[in-house]
């Protein structure tokens, strides 16, 4: 199965959009699902549900931080290599989505009871967050 199916099945199984990015590489790093879905599971929702950087975008920095990322027996240009693709990513993921700001992509606040309810009402998570997460699986399989 390709990451893209892995994150696909695990948001549909009712992990967050970071767990779900972050996990379905995970192994590639030699790291646990269950370490890996614990790590990324305060970056749902924009992080606390805060609506910040989108949840699929934080887990795939995450991904490219265990690809391209300084360890501490690395050379320091790892940390330019990691933020220069995590800039290329986020230029990719704007150019189709328009932000990488969960609350610019939903348009709505999710913490209210109005916004929860504008959200459920038309299927955001279906219409929008799963796309998130699709396309933050494609673009990575492309970069890594």
């Amino acid at each position: 199965m390709s990451g893209i199916e892995k994150a696909i099945s695990s948001f549909r199984g009712d992990f967050n959009c970071a767990q779900s990015i972050l996990s379905s590489y995970a192994n590639n790093y030699g790291l646990d699902i269950d370490t890996a879905l614990r790590i990324a599971s305060g970056f749902g929702g924009g992080m606390g549900r805060m609506q910040n950087t989108c949840g699929a975008v934080s887990g795939a920095f995450m991904v490219i931080g265990l690809e391209y990322g300084r360890g501490e027996n690395d050379d320091i240009d790892k940390r330019e290599k990691t933020y220069q693709v995590i800039r290329e990513f986020s230029n990719r993921f704007q150019k189709i989505h328009g932000s990488i700001i969960c609350n610019e992509l939903l348009d709505c606040d999710i913490n209210t009871p109005e916004g929860k309810d504008y959200y459920d009402r038309n299927d955001f998570f279906e219409k929008k967050c799963f796309q998130y997460v699709k396309d933050s699986a494609k673009i990575l399989e492309d970069l890594l």
